[in-house]
């Protein structure tokens, strides 16, 4: 190993550049000759759907590996409303997750990831209510930019234009595709994006049928007409794997929604059915030439990578480099357009796989503050037989190291101190874009997160609309000269460790505030006038912070201090500061943040880390807040046992009730005595998730039946481990009111559930998020009480929201109200709602 020092004092790296950078990645020879496939195609698919795992994954992998296409995807949405089975993330962070889960699948298929800045905020009836969330024009833009950005061949649809789709959004994506299909080819729809992009008409757009839609699709697909077939199960030796097995191991990605696959063999027919375009006359792509032919000056370049393709050798990659710097050479001959910067990029990764060429940057920390010195290791290693040298490293501020030819199978390193700072916003390489996203803020935080949002994020950056996450943070540029082929590569900078159990590891290096500020709970419920402490954890991100921490409330709400002093000497010291809050003597909910320094004019920013094995980790800086609740809430017990489901914030929220809650487990279940329980309440997905409950619901239901009080949370109709859940039959259903603010009907108005010991009114069901609830049962057994009636606009009341049974000495309850959000997002009435349902029988 040669390792070369050099001690660079102040270099400025650019925070948020939009250059492309990505983490390595090892190419095996069959990936390679697949590439070399896909650089010899010029064609493009866009599959359009409304959320993550909406996608057809056999379509995507067929596309990309079969038919040699870029193909892509465009989601709505980030899946933001969408339940959670492996964690606690709701809303916005859940939509990160997503994200990063649709990236993962996407490395696997090999598809491209485009997104809207629509918010899902839950399941939706019709395209209407989406439209009435959304700003509809603002959704339109959005596909109709992803269209002349990426500008696909054929657009294909995931949903019918209407009720079949199932879904609100699946619809109006839908409705959205067939506009913009149109429309982005219209010089006077959205002219703003035409600064950056030009309008592009695809030749056509297809729905991706299905005959769980129509049991009488194979019978029309096979007089033809408007229908084409495609057989995606077939086998691709180069992969080892068929379409189907390679799209089990791509949806399975999607973790958080419990979409593991089984991998499928054998034939699978898909149904494409022409919307609009020219008719395809035996094949979809009828009448594209996608081939080199399809641009001025590209025939010759097609015969110089068919002849690579053809002398290509598995055991020496390298051998195909002389053949593609030629024809690198000839496509930068070629005039600026879509085409050169999209087979630019494809040969020069092509050629660096060839070349067995290996190059990182990591850092030996992984986060570091502006105007901090970080220790960067940056390492080459030449793998193969092919000439490569250095001919510079670029370090957005400096070039330094010229002119080195990296030797056969040696680890080349180059240590060096960098200083961090923010630089002017540059411009996109190649996008002929601007980017504003780099401002006194920090990179990590999510840019569709910057701005407060409610139905639409707010990206005002043109050039940032559609892409899945933020650009790194830090890039070095490599500047290369591989036989005579000479290009720049750009890599992030990241932080690698090696795990005891999983071995190596990256996440990206991340720019830091000096301290960040976290409230211990994301709502505090003052059930009475005594005083409560409000925790505050600091955390430092540099060495020597100290100053005063300040939390801002309303006038309404009394703290005993103004602020508190702190000092945190190391980094990633932390210290937690405590303020003693009085709330007003009447009803209230208010916001409450926590700002470092007299003068900020902003809250300070937390730090959130989602950590997963199946994502890299994600780092968010959002703003430093919680809420606080005044409300008069009596409750009866005192100790609550909870069955942890698919994960939930309900024991915190009834810890701020003033409850004892312990969290049961197997073991706990079948071992210990529950009668020291005032209630028992399983959490959401339980008899979904937990596959020991059946056998020990027994138990369970013998405790109800001594006298406990058993509550059951949601839980969806599919995939129950017993449908013996209660004392007495339900029937789960997929019944839900989406309509937050639907008007409530007290089917028994006299019930202890609505009087005891708080006093329930139809104005505790004022300021709901998202929904009334979810999967309710629509048959049950009448000893079941019925307690509330509910339901969205132009449909039947639903009244299985609420089910209350007696049963020997105690009670059990079943409930598919969404106490899991409305609980932690501080709402009244739902504390008052859960107090007297754990208070019933007492």
């Amino acid at each position: 190993m040669h390792l070369i020092t050099k001690r660079i004092l102040s270099l400025l790296f650019l925070l948020g550049a939009l250059l492309p950078a990505q983490a390595q990645r090892d190419h095996t020879a069959s990936q390679i000759q697949l590439a070399l496939r896909k650089l010899n195609t010029l064609g493009t698919v866009l599959y359009l759907a409304a959320h993550p795992d909406d996608e057809n994954t056999r379509l995507i992998s067929y596309m990309v590996n079969e038919k040699n296409l870029r193909t892509g995807y465009l989601s709505l949405t980030r899946g933001d409303g969408g339940q959670n089975l492996i964690g606690t993330e709701k809303g916005a962070l859940m939509g990160l997750l997503r994200t990063n889960e649709l990236m993962e699948a996407r490395k696997i298929d090999g598809g491209e990831q485009f997104f809207t800045r629509a918010v899902d905020y839950g399941y939706s009836k019709n395209p209407e209510e989406a439209f009435t969330k959304w700003d509809r024009n603002q959704v339109l833009a959005d596909v109709v930019w992803t269209i002349r950005k990426f500008r696909p061949d054929v657009i294909v649809t995931r949903f019918p234009p209407n009720a079949r789709a199932g879904h609100g959004h699946h619809t109006a994506s839908a409705i959205l595709a067939e506009e913009a299909f149109d429309l982005a080819a219209d010089s006077k729809a959205f002219p703003e994006q035409l600064a950056f992009v030009q309008t592009w008409q695809t030749k056509r757009l297809f729905f991706n049928n299905s005959s769980w839609w129509d049991k009488n699709l194979p019978e029309k697909a096979a007089k033809g007409g408007k229908f084409a077939t495609l057989d995606v199960g077939i086998y691709n030796p180069l992969l080892g794997k068929s379409y189907s097995e390679v799209a089990s191991e791509s949806r399975s990605m999607h973790k958080s929604q419990g979409f593991g696959a089984g991998k499928q063999r054998g034939e699978k027919i898909e149904y494409l059915e022409l919307v609009k375009g020219d008719p395809a006359k035996g094949h979809i792509f009828a009448g594209i030439d996608q081939r080199w032919n399809r641009i001025p000056g590209g025939a010759k370049i097609g015969k110089v990578i068919a002849k690579v393709l053809a002398n290509f050798q598995p055991a020496d990659p390298a051998a195909s480099v002389s053949g593609l710097a030629k024809a690198h050479a000839l496509i930068q001959k070629l005039p600026d357009g879509y085409w050169k910067k999209r087979k630019r990029k494809e040969i020069e990764d092509l050629i660096l796989a060839c070349a067995g060429l290996w190059l990182e940057a990591t850092a030996n920390q992984y986060s570091g503050v502006s105007g901090e010195s970080a220790n960067v290791t940056v390492t080459m290693v030449r793998r193969s037989k092919a000439d490569c040298k250095i001919k510079q490293l670029n370090f957005q501020g400096l070039d330094s190291l010229t002119n080195l030819a990296l030797p056969y199978n040696e680890r080349i390193q180059i240590q060096t101190s960098i200083k961090i700072a923010h630089l002017p916003s540059p411009q996109a390489d190649g996008d002929k874009v601007a980017f504003g996203y780099n401002r006194p803020m920090f990179n990590p935080h999510p840019y569709w997160l910057m701005a407060p949002f409610d139905g639409m994020y707010q990206v005002a950056d043109q050039s940032m609309i559609g892409r899945p996450l933020n650009p790194p943070s830090i890039i070095i540029g490599f500047d290369l000269d591989i036989e005579g082929a000479k290009f720049r590569v750009n890599r992030p900078l990241m932080f690698k460790w090696t795990d005891r159990v999983k071995g190596e590891l990256y996440r990206s290096f991340a720019v830091l505030p000096q301290v960040t500020a976290n409230i211990a709970e994301k709502v505090y419920i003052f059930s009475s006038k005594v005083p409560q402490k409000i925790v505050v954890s600091l955390q430092a991100h540099t060495d020597n912070v100290e100053g005063n921490i300040f939390l801002n409330l309303p006038p309404s709400w009394q703290k005993a201090e103004p602020s508190k002093p702190f000092s945190l000497k190391r980094k990633d010291d932390q210290t937690t500061v405590s303020f003693r809050v009085s709330p007003p003597a009447g009803a209230s909910k208010v916001g409450v943040s926590v700002s470092i320094g007299q003068h900020a004019t902003e809250p300070s920013r937390s730090l959130v880390e989602i950590e997963y094995d199946h994502i890299q980790t994600q780092t968010l800086l959002p703003a430093a807040r919680s809420t606080l609740v005044k409300l008069d809430v009596a409750r009866k017990g005192k100790t609550i046992g909870y069955i942890v489901g698919a994960g939930d914030e309900v024991p915190q929220s009834l810890q701020q009730l003033g409850y004892e809650v312990k969290l049961l487990d197997e073991a706990a279940l079948r071992n210990q005595d529950l009668s020291s329980f005032d209630a028992i309440l399983a959490g959401i997905r339980a008899y979904n998730t937990q596959d020991y409950l059946k056998h020990v619901n027994a138990k369970l239901l013998e405790y109800v039946k001594n006298g406990g009080n058993y509550i059951v949370q949601y839980n969806t109709n599919r995939g129950l481990v017993t449908e013996d859940i209660g004392p007495y039959p339900f029937k789960l259903s997929r019944d839900r009111v989406t309509v937050e603010e639907a008007p409530v009907t007290f089917l028994a108005p006299k019930h202890p559930v609505l009087n005891s010991p708080n006093k329930i009114t139809k104005a505790d069901f004022s300021g709901w998020i998202q929904e009334r609830g979810l999967y309710f049962p629509n048959e049950w057994d009448a000893q079941y009480t019925p307690i509330l009636g509910w339901n969205d606009p132009g449909e039947d009341m639903t009244k299985g929201s609420l089910l209350v049974a007696n049963y020997g000495k105690g009670a059990f309850i079943y409930t598919g109200i969404s106490f899991f959000r409305e609980l932690p997002a501080g709402v009244p009435g739902a504390y008052k709602l859960i107090a007297n349902m754990i208070s019933y029988g007492k």
